[in-house]
């Protein structure tokens, strides 16, 4: 009997040290230790890859130098700046005009021309940079003195392939409305073998333009008045970005998100001019 308890006794001892063993193992488990930092890193660390890899697609790098300059010019300057002087309006021509305005300003929002221009031609600088264009700015800033030949020839000189000229347009009429472009007529003494492509430049900036918008297309005008294109060697266009003496017109294109459209619209117009060149 006493023997009997003593088999007993050492055998719950046994069974009760395996199980200690056993727990221990358990808790003490290599496998376990391991599986939980490192999964914790994998998880940071494929989230934080994935967050970069996101923002890269929203902002695409550079693409390769196309070989084509564009120059853009930002219609007139800051009032300050005095550009009374005169310059004549064609090589040639006798004809003086003022060398520069401020332009016109919002009815509804008392935004300048001049502000308004400079952004948007900011905005599509960049724009075309990004996609490979060279971009020559007839400035940068609302108070340099540069005036409407000035700009041209500037143009001609940089050896750009093309020049968009940005403005916005006013009526004594608030009903006028969308965007309209301004080119020289073929029968231009100065420039007129340059209406083909420049006519064609203009068409391709407008449309996109519109589209991009919503504004209403009139239409491609010829004049043969503007200093701009009559003292210009390349094609070249004015777009009458809209009606500033109009309330639907004024108002959205003093909007910043809106503003956004009306770069990507005249940089995808450009884009297109090239692309069917």
């Amino acid at each position: 009997m006493k023997k009997i308890r003593i088999y007993v006794i050492m055998t719950l001892v046994l069974l009760l040290a395996v199980g200690s063993a056993a727990i221990v193992y358990v808790l003490k488990s290599p496998f376990d230790t391991k599986k939980s930092p490192v999964s914790k890193t994998v998880r940071e660390g494929a989230a934080e890859k994935m967050t970069k890899v996101d923002s890269e697609k929203l902002v695409p790098e550079t693409a390769k130098p196309k070989g084509i300059k564009i120059a853009i010019d930002p219609g007139h300057q800051g009032p300050h700046v005095d550009m009374s002087a005169q310059e004549e309006n064609a090589p040639g021509s006798g004809v003086m005009k003022q060398k520069a305005t401020s332009g016109t300003t919002g009815t509804y929002t008392g935004l300048g021309e001049y502000e308004l221009n400079l952004t948007i031609a900011l905005k599509v600088r960049d724009r075309l940079e990004k996609l490979g264009y060279e971009v020559v700015m007839a400035r940068e800033d609302n108070d340099t003195a540069v005036s409407n030949k000035e700009r041209a020839l500037m143009a001609n000189e940089a050896g750009a392939d093309a020049c968009v000229r940005i403005h916005a347009n006013g009526s004594e009429s608030p009903s006028s409305e969308g965007a309209l472009c301004l080119v020289m007529s073929q029968d231009n003494p100065y420039v007129g073998q340059l209406y083909g492509e420049s006519s064609r430049l203009a068409e391709s900036v407008l449309s996109s333009y519109c589209e991009a918008t919503g504004f209403s297309n009139q239409g491609i005008q010829a004049n043969d008045t503007m200093t701009g294109l009559n003292w210009s060697k390349i094609p070249v266009m004015i777009l009458e970005m809209g009606f500033m003496t109009n309330e639907h017109d004024d108002t959205m294109m003093a909007d910043a998100a809106f503003q956004e459209k009306m770069a990507d619209g005249i940089a995808a117009g450009i884009e297109n001019y090239f692309a069917h060149r």
